[in-house]
Parts: structure tokens; C-alpha cells; sequence
């Protein structure tokens, strides 16, 4: 006689896929300029690539500089897929030529995983490396595919219209991009819920251990990337659409390098992380980029403060923070947080200051007799600018460190408390 179990419903679980899903919905609501929905578009593909180079580093410990590779080549099978339809020679639908991109990932990820994945570690690294430089060299050498330095450009309206969508603005471009990223997420996650996800994890662990009991960890770690080079082509298979080119600079280390610092800024511990890392790095990328000459110092200089005292990233501090909301103890924590924050901020004002002064009059000479910084006339080549850069950064260094100590003395009385408090409820 079979019996009833009751499994209770994860609420939570539903509650966060359901923001995430209304947030997919909504964004372009409230960002609807052309520009808005260019950027939330190329954070959607850079999302799922964050994601599917996650399944590598994160979760099985491969860290791999040659992950472009799978994307790049997903994004020239999609235009070239792309041009096929427009000649009339292949007939298929705009929304699944992504699935293109996919497939066309995965056979690489077969074709190339099978060398890289022999070893592991540093030497694993390396591999990608060279990989990577190996498909750019080629790009350069079979113009005929890779379109040589101008790239393969295609066109994404396409056929008829169905239900009046074309895919010609990018509202309905965007939409498309929403729908893959909410599958893909979606199908990501639950790759971290199988048997093979927590063996990778097993295998990043401990992988003496795990071939100890039965497992080839070299298997292990081929079948994860061929699953994340077919998530990665999708990536490449969408930016395609979007952007309707795709050149040798999509299958470069340039472009494996900041699916990295992504990534990682984002938090590789956290199955989120890379989605907030994709949203900072491509702000800084395609906003800052605009704003100021600076912003690859001002992205280097994130990285490097993520690895220092956050190597977790932003994930673990909002993580860490959540915690502390909780188990109830924030507004203790609040009155000394809100401070290092205002000062932190006050001394990195007068730094930018000083670094946006820099760039001006080594860039500009010609109009370096003044420069606009956050709505203030200023003038670089005078000596009231720079004392107010000096005086911004000493009176906030000054009160960084007056504020700093009483702060780390009341984090870590808090978190000794809240580990206290579940050590009690585990008992």
C-alpha cells in the first residue's frame, strides 16, 4: 500500500523566481529609451554567459581564460545562420536561431574540452589561454568565415511577421533576450541540483576523494563544459541578434578576461553573483565608458578591492548583510555602517577628483582650462581644485579610520552573536 508524504511548498524559492520573472517583465516599463533597452539587452546575454562561465569556475573550480571561445563561435554560426535565412536557403524561426549559437557551442565544447579538461588547475588555465589565442589567430586566417577585422554582419528581421513581431525595435529584441535568460537561468540552477552538478562540486572540493569513491573527475569536469559552452553559445547566439555583427573581438581574451572580472566582482560563490556582476560590469563598460576616459582604472580598481576584502563579491556582502537583517541586530549595525560608507565615499570623491583632473590635462590640453565634475565648473590647472581634491580625501581618510575600528568592533561582536545563536537552534 503506497503511502502520503507531504513535501511543503518552498515559498521563498517561488517568491524569488517570481521577482525575477516580473523584473524581467517590468524593466523595460520603467528604462523604455533606446538606449535603456540597449544596455538591459547586452546585460541579458552577458548575464547568461556570466552564468554558464560560473558553471566552470564557481561550481567546479575550473578557472578559464578561453570561455569567449564558445560564445564567439555560437554568435558567427548565428549570423551566418542569420544570413542563410535572408538568402532563403534555411528556413527558421529569429527566437530559436539562439539554439543555433547553443549547439554550435557545444560541438566545440566536445571538440575542445576533450584536451582541456585532461588536467586541471593551473594547467587547465593555460590551456584556455592558449585555446583562445589559437580561434583568434584563426579568425584572422579564414576571412571567409570569420570575416576577417570588419566581421560577419546579418540582418534580424527576417521573414514574415508573427503576431507583429519582427524583431526589428529593440523593445521586442529585448523580450526575446528576457525569455533565453529566464530559461537559461532556470535550467542553470536546476544543473546545480543534479547528480553531476554536486559531483563537479565534489570534484572541486576534493578531487582525490571523489576518484577514491568511483568517479573520473576528468569526465566530471568534460561534461560540465560542454553543458556551459552550450549555455555560452546561447549568449553568443543573442548578441548576434542584437547587435547584428559579430567580429573577431567576440572569440578574444579580451572578452574571456571581463566575463572573469564579472564574475568574479559579482561573486562566484553565489549562483547570483555573476547575474549582479554582469549588471556592474557592463554599467561601467557602456555607461562609465561614456562618462569618463578613467573607467577601466575605476574597473581594475573594483576588482582589486573585490578580491582584497570582499573575495566573495557583491553577493556575499549583500548575503552577509541579509544575515544581519535577520536575526534582527541592523540597527545596531546601521549608525556605525551609514558612517564608513559617508566617509568612504568623501575620500574616493576627492581621489575621482583628482584621477578625472589627471586624465583632462594629459587628454585635453587644448580646453584643460576647465572641466565639468558632477555639475561643478572646476579647473584642473590651478591649485584651488587640487587643494580641494587633497582636502576632500585627508578629511575623509581621517574619518574612515576614526569610524573604522568602532564598525569592525560591532560586525564582529554581531556575528558572534548570530553564530551563537545557530549553533543554540542546531542543538
Amino acid at each position: 500500500m503506497a503511502q502520503l508524504t507531504y513535501k511543503p511548498i518552498n515559498l521563498g524559492r517561488r517568491v524569488v523566481w517570481g521577482g525575477f520573472a516580473l523584473l524581467l517583465v517590468f524593466a523595460p516599463l520603467v528604462f523604455n529609451s533606446g538606449a535603456s533597452l540597449s544596455l538591459l539587452s547586452q546585460m541579458g546575454t552577458m548575464m547568461i554567459f556570466g552564468l554558464s562561465f560560473n558553471m566552470l569556475l564557481g561550481q567546479g573550480g575550473m578557472l578559464s581564460f578561453g570561455h569567449a571561445v564558445y560564445s564567439g563561435l555560437g554568435a558567427f554560426f548565428a549570423i551566418h545562420t542569420l544570413n542563410l535565412m535572408a538568402g532563403g536557403s534555411l528556413w527558421l524561426p529569429v527566437s530559436l536561431v539562439p539554439l543555433v549559437g547553443g549547439f554550435a557551442g557545444m560541438g566545440f565544447g566536445i571538440l575542445f574540452g576533450y584536451v582541456t579538461t585532461k588536467k586541471a588547475g593551473t594547467t587547465f588555465s593555460m590551456i584556455t589561454l592558449g585555446l583562445v589565442e589559437l580561434v583568434f589567430a584563426s579568425s584572422l586566417m579564414f576571412p571567409s568565415f570569420f570575416g576577417g577585422e570588419g566581421g560577419i554582419s546579418g540582418n534580424r528581421v527576417v521573414g514574415a511577421t508573427v503576431m507583429g513581431i519582427s524583431f526589428g525595435p529593440q523593445i521586442q529584441v529585448y523580450y526575446l533576450i528576457a525569455a533565453w535568460l529566464f530559461l537559461c537561468t532556470i535550467a542553470m540552477f536546476a544543473f546545480t541540483q543534479t547528480p553531476l552538478g554536486r559531483l563537479i562540486n565534489a570534484a572541486r572540493d576534493n578531487p582525490e576523494r571523489a576518484e577514491f569513491i568511483g568517479y573520473d573527475t576528468q569526465w566530471l569536469r568534460y561534461l560540465t563544459l560542454i553543458l556551459s559552452a552550450f549555455f555560452a553559445g546561447i549568449s553568443g547566439g543573442l548578441s548576434a541578434i542584437n547587435f547584428e555583427i559579430v567580429s573577431a573581438e567576440n572569440v578574444s581574451a579580451i572578452r574571456s578576461g571581463a566575463v572573469l572580472l564579472f564574475t568574479f566582482i559579482g561573486g562566484i560563490g553565489f549562483f547570483f553573483g555573476p547575474l549582479i556582476g554582469a549588471v556592474v560590469g557592463v554599467f561601467l563598460t557602456v555607461v562609465f565608458s561614456e562618462l569618463t576616459k578613467a573607467w577601466q582604472l575605476y574597473l581594475g580598481c573594483i576588482f582589486i578591492a573585490v578580491v582584497m576584502y570582499a573575495p566573495g563579491g557583491i553577493a556575499s556582502i549583500l548575503m552577509l548583510n541579509l544575515r544581519v537583517l535577520k536575526f534582527g541586530f541592523y540597527k545596531q549595525l546601521w549608525p556605525r555602517l551609514w558612517r564608513v560608507c559617508a566617509t568612504f565615499l568623501l575620500a574616493m570623491l576627492g581621489v575621482v577628483m583628482a584621477v578625472e583632473m589627471l586624465y583632462h590635462l594629459q587628454g585635453d590640453v587644448v580646453s584643460a582650462n576647465e572641466m565639468r565634475f558632477f555639475g561643478f565648473l572646476i579647473k584642473p590647472h590651478g591649485v584651488t581644485a587640487w587643494l580641494v581634491s587633497a582636502t576632500l580625501f585627508a578629511v575623509g581618510a581621517y574619518l574612515f579610520m576614526r569610524c573604522k575600528a568602532p564598525f569592525v568592533a560591532t560586525w564582529g561582536d554581531i556575528n558572534a552573536k548570530i553564530e551563537a545563536e545557530m549553533q543554540r537552534v542546531a542543538q
